[in-house]
């Protein structure tokens, strides 16, 4: 497989910056700060940054659609760049996984995540690279959407942070040499 596209899930706007549904978001911002990308464009329905890792061109977005509507950008994404379901990597939030964890699959169904749902309706397929990134559930099944628009507590964001660093090195392993080679060192439990 070779990856081209990374597309952190999240939602536009300072209110949503910091919070739980825009972990996708966050790492993206994580890839940006470490390989020192350039200013974004604007294309696609995205914010689009253009980099190289591994020699490769390769593009990062933060879709600008709102969570519920990211597979419009991403089909969007797909068409502009002339790539494949199987050449991106989307990330994304994940209440079913503890935090501190994240897990690397080469498909699957949306898990219930409306993100992922609005991707497989746009682009017909679950053949998709993603990377989960867990942020755990609220203690009441009622609070979940104001769980996932929360930002994380100060006692969080130490680990979240630690998540979203092993994330850039895992996503950046998956572009370098496989997501499957990846999958090892992103699927593992410790965190450092």
């Amino acid at each position: 497989m070779d990856i081209r596209l990374l597309v952190g899930l999240g939602n536009p706007g300072r209110e949503y910056e910091k919070t739980r549904h825009n972990v996708g978001f966050m790492v993206i911002d994580g890839l940006i700060k470490n390989l020192r990308a350039k200013k974004p464009s604007e294309d696609a329905l995205s914010l689009v940054y253009k980099t190289r890792i591994g020699g490769k061109e390769v593009f990062l977005a933060k879709p600008l659609t709102y969570m519920n509507n990211s597979g419009a950008a991403v089909y969007n994404l797909l068409e502009e760049y002339g790539l494949s379901p199987e050449q991106m990597i989307v990330i994304y939030d994940d209440l079913d996984l503890p935090l501190g964890t994240m897990r690397l699959r080469l498909k699957g169904s949306s898990g219930g995540h409306k993100g992922v749902e609005s991707i497989i309706k746009y682009i017909g397929t679950q053949n998709f690279p993603r990377l989960r990134i867990g942020i755990g559930r609220p203690k009441k099944k009622e609070d979940v959407v104001k769980y996932v628009l929360s930002p994380f507590p100060q006692e969080e964001e130490k680990v979240i942070n630690q998540v979203i660093k092993k994330a850039v090195r895992c996503l950046t392993r998956a572009i370098e040499i496989s997501p499957q080679y990846a999958m090892e060192y992103c699927n593992r439990q410790e965190l450092f």
